[in-house]
């Protein structure tokens, strides 16, 4: 595999992220719409070229977006199966071509517009930076191999190839969350947001969380006759006993946009 190659970020787009990420916006939770406006906006053009070209929907004939949040690793994810980026898309597009809203958007920024104005301009990708230390972006276009966008802002980006790739087609964008972010990881936060902005977007919208259930499960013959042995206190025994019973799982729950 051919060594990572890092890229300069246009200077206007620098100025952006910075203004982003070190000036105080109450309206984070913004960052959500705009990256599902995104992916509706790249289902939508997969959509338009299958019309002329059947094929480029059997790899991946869903047309959807999902949303992850891990409590783990601290990330969100949201993937969607849409047309994806090339390589020179990737780089052109996530920081080296500075679209025309970018100065625009920053004056108005400055002139005291609100950070939610930012899909108007055309960058609303780099909300992203709202609440994301650290952004990944994982693509696969049709006509391209499978490529990896990372970066934690500071000026440069890094484009590489994956030998791991999860997607058949589109675009995978992982957030990691900012320490004061974390209610973005939260079941209720992620429907009330997702219920609050998809409705004009008319893929659905699967969103995974984790859920932690209790299940019984059977004690061995062995186990009970220990557990016997040592009945000096029938209270604790039973105690230990209730508690070996029950087992921790994690198990994901997969609602869909309809049932917010």
């Amino acid at each position: 595999m051919a060594e990572k190659e890092t890229y300069e970020f246009q200077a206007e787009i620098n100025q952006l992220m910075s203004l982003i990420i070190n000036t105080f916006y109450s309206n984070k939770e913004i960052f959500l719409r705009e990256i599902i406006s995104n992916a509706s906006d790249a289902l939508d053009k997969i959509r338009y070229q299958s019309l002329t070209d059947k094929n480029i929907l059997e790899i991946e004939p869903k047309l959807e977006i999902k949303i992850q949040a891990d409590k783990n690793t601290k990330t969100l994810s949201i993937i969607d199966t849409g047309v994806g980026m090339t390589k020179t898309e990737l780089i052109n597009n996530l920081g080296t071509i500075a679209k025309s809203g970018t100065k625009s958007f920053m004056e108005a920024l400055q002139a005291g517009a609100d950070v939610s104005m930012i899909g108007q301009f055309g960058v609303g990708f780099y909300s992203a930076y709202l609440v994301a230390d650290k952004v990944i972006v994982e693509t696969k276009n049709f006509n391209d191999t499978h490529y990896v966008w990372e970066s934690s802002a500071g000026g440069s980006f890094t484009i590489d190839k994956t030998s791991d790739p999860t997607l058949t087609r589109g675009t995978k964008l992982i957030l990691y969350l900012k320490e004061d972010q974390l209610e973005y990881l939260e079941e209720r936060r992620l429907k009330d947001l997702v219920k609050k902005h998809s409705e004009f977007i008319q893929y659905p919208i699967n969103l995974w969380v984790e859920k932690e259930i209790e299940k019984e499960i059977e004690i061995s013959n062995e186990e009970e006759g220990e557990q016997t042995k040592s009945d000096n206190n029938e209270d604790k025994k039973e105690g230990e006993a209730d508690e070996k019973k029950k087992k921790q799982k994690r198990s994901k729950k997969l609602l869909t946009n309809g049932n917010f």
